[in-house]
């Protein structure tokens, strides 16, 4: 399989770049600094420039030319402002979306987040805000195109080792957090697992991986 993750250098796309690899698959992660790519390197993937706010359409397909799948698990980061929640969060999975469709390729995941979708719960800061407001105009985008599209919405991340055992299903599923090792191990179940254009919430859980992904994507 070939695959490309924008968001290259992202916590969760480093973790899914080195299962990919050592697997075997050919794995392409999409990076706007120069500086990242020996950790993209590293995890055994091909750092591929290309700054997702400033690319074109064309660009941007020409680097998922071949490509079976694209994932989206690009995101502006702590620290930033409202502005670039939407220019990264929203316009950038637009822009994939939109190259995806330009070079062919139909398999699209895009990692969302718990909330999206969703209004703000009361009191919730201005920069929060933005954030799930930008990652449910991503999902509403995404929903409406002829991609064989699924969206995974992951609650509170954590750095803890993953366990292999999650719950995922169709919302609404209860908060709770989740390992970043076991957003990457489901994302590459979904990868293996024909698209049924649903969207999926994922937390900390008693299944098995390998039995949540085909039970929570209805195939």
């Amino acid at each position: 399989m070939r695959v490309v993750i924008a968001g290259g250098h992202g916590q969760i796309a480093l973790r899914l770049e080195r299962i990919l690899s050592a697997r075997g698959d050919t794995v392409l992660g999409l990076i706007r600094d120069p500086a990242h790519a020996g950790d993209v390197t590293a995890a055994g993937a091909d750092p591929i420039l290309c700054d997702l706010e400033a690319a074109g359409v064309g660009e941007l397909a020409a680097h998922l030319a071949g490509a079976d799948a694209v994932v989206f698990a690009a995101g502006a980061g702590p620290g930033s402002g409202a502005a670039r929640k939407d220019t990264v969060d929203r316009a950038a999975s637009v822009l994939l979306a939109d190259a995806a469709e330009r070079a062919g390729v139909r398999r699209f995941l895009q990692v969302s987040s718990m909330g999206a979708g969703e209004p703000p719960r009361p009191g919730t800061d201005d920069v929060w805000a933005a954030y799930v407001k930008a990652k449910g105009a991503a999902e509403d985008d995404l929903r409406g195109r002829d991609l064989d599209w699924t969206i995974l919405r992951p609650g509170r991340l954590t750095d803890d080792p993953g366990t292999g055992r999650v719950t995922l299903a169709a919302p609404p599923v209860p908060r709770g957090a989740v390992s970043r090792d076991d957003v990457a191990a489901v994302l590459t179940a979904l990868l293996d697992t024909p698209a049924t254009r649903r969207t999926l919430e994922l937390v900390g859980g008693e299944t098995p991986i390998d039995e949540a992904v085909p039970r929570g994507a209805g195939s």
